[in-house]
């Protein structure tokens, strides 16, 4: 219904003013609340425990990398951050709960590109997207590595692609599952190098290690982190890893990238620090300053270094880098036809 009909006679000034007034009170009330009472109240921020999800059992990189981030963030905070494992479904189950979470600050995941960015694209079962996250933080990242068998005979990153070249169809590849980056980054491989070799999905990385050991498959992607004890004690041999420089945790194995064929390889799994979407500014910004804080603390790199990951710059546009990051897997996943 309009405010104003045009048939009615004019209001009196005091009338007029009154009404005006009326009007403004709303206005003036919401000030109050965006002005010093609501700088208090966010002060106030956080008042109780932090729940940190993590969409993966304990043990693995992800879980390693919340449980070192956490107590850093506790320090800042003055509350405690508590670590949540709500495993299945390649984490979307985990990070599927902090996107329902009401945007208060008292639910974060700590993510892998996995679930954040990668799953979405692969299968419709996935509800959520980036966008439904309030992006605060990149922590760390690690590259992926392509192993080879000790029975295949290979070792180098050119005897592979001979290997492959000379035997098209007839060579396999393994990795933890469909859709995950270690299968994305097999094949990114087989895309930059024109290889034809065929992907054999396992469930998760102990059995594709058992295979590897075993000699039952030839070839493998790992993240660093769970191939490194293999690779040192000579168990699987390191072709390369994935990001376009060689990882500054194993300057000894060479990056893929160094080959011509693989120049364009680029491919890691990283681990940010999420929100719910809409989550406050002022509690965003907070959480944004402890987690730069926390990625400098000397005693949080030594562990990050040691468990095979590379802290993230505090000054990265988390945003724009989720954007890339997106467009480069959802390239991969039309590529391989990947789809769940």
């Amino acid at each position: 219904m309009p405010l104003f009909r045009h048939h009615r006679a004019p209001a009196r000034a005091g009338s007029t003013r009154r009404g005006a007034l009326a009007l403004l009170a709303p206005l003036a009330l919401a000030a109050a609340f965006t002005g010093p009472q609501a700088a208090l109240a966010q002060d106030a921020w956080p008042s109780k425990p932090i729940t940190l999800v993590v969409g993966y059992p304990p043990g693995g990189s992800t879980d390693l990398t919340a449980r070192t981030l956490a107590p850093e963030l506790s320090t800042r905070l003055g509350v405690p951050v508590v670590i949540e494992n709500l495993g299945g479904a390649g984490g979307a189950i985990g990070a599927q709960k902090v996107a329902s979470s009401a945007p208060d600050g008292y639910t974060l995941l700590l993510g892998a590109s996995n679930e954040i960015a990668i799953n979405r694209l692969v299968t419709k079962k996935v509800k959520y997207d980036v966008k439904d996250f309030t992006a605060l933080s990149l922590v760390a990242s690690q590259p992926l590595v392509l192993v080879a068998s000790t029975g295949s005979g290979v070792k180098t990153a050119a005897e592979f692609v001979q290997r492959v070249r000379s035997q098209p169809g007839k060579t396999s590849y393994g990795s933890s599952g469909v859709g995950t980056s270690l299968h994305l980054a097999g094949e990114m491989v087989k895309e930059q190098g024109q290889l034809f070799m065929t992907h054999i999905p396992y469930r998760g990385v102990a059995p594709l290690t058992n295979d590897l050991l075993g000699n039952n498959i030839e070839f493998g992607v790992f993240v660093l982190s769970s191939g490194l004890p293999h690779i040192r004690s000579g168990k699987v041999v390191a072709l390369g890893t994935t990001e376009a420089r060689r990882s500054a945790i194993t300057p000894d194995i060479p990056a893929l990238a160094e080959l011509p064929q693989f120049k364009n390889v680029d491919i890691n799994v990283w681990f940010a620090l999420m929100g719910p979407a809409n989550l406050p500014r002022p509690v965003a910004d907070k959480l944004r300053k402890v987690t730069r804080e926390a990625l400098q603390a000397p005693e949080f790199r030594k562990k990050m270094e040691a468990s095979g990951s590379v802290v993230a710059s505090p000054s990265v546009d988390l945003d724009a880098y989720l954007a890339s990051e997106v467009a480069k897997y959802r390239k991969i996943v039309q590529f391989a036809k990947i789809e769940e």
